[in-house]
């Protein structure tokens, strides 16, 4: 107990870095190295394409016996992809024998309560783990969707199960692990879209939960035990004067690193980005983390798209979800805006590491 106190103490001690041009950054680590993360990603096709839902981010885990798991945000399309993510987002689980799929349908993890409670719409943005010999998968819920066009309210939960079929219990007394802070000298007090894009990280004995808040930067709380209590850090983590979100936190050659979109052109407008820290709190490195859809296809491949959400001049990822297997990255999952074989849903898709 003494050591997992020392972990939050000494993280919450981490300095803050002055704000750097990401630029600049980035030309640091082009030094050290001449080909990025993004460069080393093979599209593969759709992981999940169902016709009367769209799919949104899919969280990869592999089970003992080799299938692999995806759990994955859905609404019916009736819906939209605004609000209904917001408001009819479930979190379904899908089993294949092989990365690149195909998935099937499994079943039905966790839906909005309808009830009185934190969670009671938009079980959403689902983060999945092993700590141990139990599964931990993360999801954000609010308790009013009609706040456009991120709910103030935003919480992120946790459900724990034995097995990956289930049955999944919330954790403590209704499952919330993490609330948008209440203290005004917190960067992200009062914040628009609540606390959200959970992406855990076991770490030294205890755990990082990085966030999205206050418009478009990465927080962190940090906890001694798995399900709390997580203490959030009063300062970002990421330096960005624009929009990132979606991050998803691994261990990668001796660095914490986190996976991110990059909205409005920090590296590249629609892109990714690989985010470098030596101690999981200033994060004072980055490279491009992945392209745009349209980059890992040969030019005229792409037919007939059909943009769902988003900006049509971009064929974007978002939400990037990683397998990791012998402790190195070897595929990636993201949701798209936009599928390009042309269907009137969303589609997941699936990329494989070459490095």
């Amino acid at each position: 107990m003494k050591n997992r106190r020392c972990f939050v103490k000494n993280m919450l001690a981490g300095s803050v870095l002055p704000f750097m041009n990401p630029l600049s950054l980035l030309a640091q680590s082009n030094k050290k190295e001449t080909k990025n993360f993004a460069d080393q990603w093979q599209f593969i096709g759709p992981s999940i394409q169902e016709a009367d839902y769209h799919v949104w981010g899919a969280s990869p885990i592999i089970d003992e016996l080799g299938k692999v798991h995806l759990f994955a945000a859905r609404w019916r399309k009736r819906h939209k992809v605004d609000p209904g993510w917001r408001s009819h987002s479930e979190i379904a689980h899908y089993i294949s024998n092989n990365p690149e799929g195909p998935f099937q349908f499994s079943d039905v993890v966790l839906k909005g309560t309808g009830k009185n409670t934190w969670d009671k719409y938009g079980a959403h943005n689902p983060n999945i783990h092993k700590v141990g010999d139990e599964y931990v998968l993360l999801y954000i819920g609010n308790s009013d969707y009609a706040q456009p066009p991120h709910p103030a309210n935003q919480c992120i939960g946790m459900a724990i199960a034995k097995n990956l079929n289930g049955p999944w219990k919330k954790v403590n007394v209704d499952g919330k692990i993490l609330n948008p802070p209440t203290n005004k000298n917190y960067w992200n007090y009062n914040a628009r879209n609540g606390v959200n894009n959970p992406a855990l990280l076991p770490y030294n004995g205890g755990f990082l939960l990085y966030f999205k808040s206050n418009g478009y930067m990465m927080g962190l709380a940090v906890a001694e035990s798995l399900t709390g209590p997580y203490v959030q850090l009063p300062f970002p983590v990421t330096r960005n004067n624009k929009t990132i979100e979606d991050g998803y936190a691994f261990l990668y050659k001796d660095k914490i690193c986190m996976l991110t979109t990059d909205n409005h052109g920090i590296l590249k407008k629609g892109g990714g980005i690989l985010w470098k820290s030596d101690d999981g709190v200033n994060f004072s490195e980055l490279e491009p983390g992945f392209k745009l859809i349209n980059e890992y296809l040969p030019p005229g491949e792409i037919k007939n798209p059909v943009w769902h959400y988003g900006s049509k001049d971009l064929m974007k990822f978002e939400r990037p979800q990683l397998l990791m297997i012998n402790e190195k990255p070897a595929f990636l999952y993201l949701a798209g805006g936009c599928n390009i074989y042309g269907g009137d849903t969303t589609v997941n898709y699936v990329m494989k590491f070459l490095g």
